[in-house]
């Protein structure tokens, strides 16, 4: 029986697809969409495929989710960049099990259990997890057992709200329209200023324009047959050094002033440019809305000075959680 202690990130989540493994059905105490991002996009650069993935989180039932992660989740189920399905356990008592098995055109070929969670903390260095091998096909059993006591992350919220707990890890990541009744974004309310805050332009300092090729626009290179959409925020070298920021490769969550929750990932030569994780397109489309601009279009000073702002305020809740404003 294999004993993996070190490097668990590459031989349990991606040895097995490079094996010839194409799905995984993990059951797992405590997950976050986090990782579910970081592990689809080193499947896609390191072997060039989506990953196909179905997940239980064992512990919602006792200890509740966080509606911010609750809201990515549902988001990676509509991703056109993924596959992927999660399901939370109602039945008492909560699992708290960490499974992990692959499968092969239906069949189970490769499992793994032990203590590391589905979580980008426990497939990193800033842990000490160890996973064994295990019988693929109990694997698959103990899984197809306890999908029965699940609901769907995307179901009814009525339906999960009668069994999870849906709670908000800090007052501003609620719905938008309570920010809106209790003014907490106009006055500015004790909910910023306890946060750490950088502020990132939008614009070439050299100049004071919009970049034409790169930034906003980056997808503007027609020659690259590039996605129009695709974009980045570029993150100065004094932000990217202060640890404001995760490192380079692991993925955190922004939620922003209008209610929508962006997987992000710190990409280029020193993590200089904030991409969203899965597509890069994501960010662009979503500047390009605020902006009222249509999907493709370049963005011009002129769109951001006649919306009324060329930077975006970012705060730090914790090492994977962000808020993004962009409100005027």
């Amino acid at each position: 029986m294999s004993f993996y202690s070190e490097n668990i990130f590459d031989e349990v989540l991606i040895k097995p697809l490079q094996a010839g493994a194409d799905k995984l059905i993990v059951v797992s105490g405590y997950a976050s969409a986090n990782m579910v991002a970081r592990h689809a996009y080193f499947i896609k650069k390191i072997i060039g495929k989506k990953l196909n993935l179905e997940l239980i989180v064992g512990m919602c039932g006792q200890d509740g989710l966080e509606l911010q992660n609750h809201k990515s989740f549902i988001n990676l189920e509509s991703s056109p960049d993924i596959d992927f399905k999660c399901s939370y356990i109602t039945n008492r008592p909560p699992i708290h099990s960490k499974v992990y098995t692959w499968l092969k055109n239906g069949d189970p070929v490769e499992c793994f259990t032990g203590s590391a969670n589905y979580t980008q903390n426990a497939f990193s260095n800033s842990m000490r997890e160890a996973l064994v091998g295990a019988n693929p096909i109990d694997g698959l059993n103990y899984f197809n057992n306890v999908i029965n006591e699940s609901v769907r992350c995307s179901d009814d919220p009525e339906k999960i709200k009668a069994y999870i707990e849906i709670y908000n890890r800090k007052r501003i990541v609620v719905d938008y329209n309570e920010f809106e009744e209790s003014n907490d974004i106009q006055n500015g309310s004790d909910n910023f200023s306890d946060l750490p805050k950088v502020t990132l332009t939008l614009l070439n300092k050299r100049n004071g324009e919009v970049p034409a090729k790169s930034g906003l626009n980056w997808g503007q290179r027609p020659e690259y047959n590039r996605n129009p959409n695709q974009a980045y925020i570029n993150i100065p070298m004094d932000i990217g050094r202060s640890g404001f920021f995760p490192e380079k490769g692991t993925a955190f969550t922004i939620a922003t002033d209008d209610d929508k929750q962006i997987i992000c990932m710190r990409v280029s030569d020193g993590g200089k440019g904030l991409n969203s994780t899965l597509n890069n397109a994501l960010i662009g489309e979503y500047f390009r809305y605020r902006l009222n601009l249509r999907n493709g279009a370049p963005v011009h000073l002129e769109d951001l000075l006649r919306y009324g702002r060329t930077d975006v305020d970012i705060y730090k809740i914790d090492e994977e959680n962000y808020f993004m404003d962009f409100s005027v």
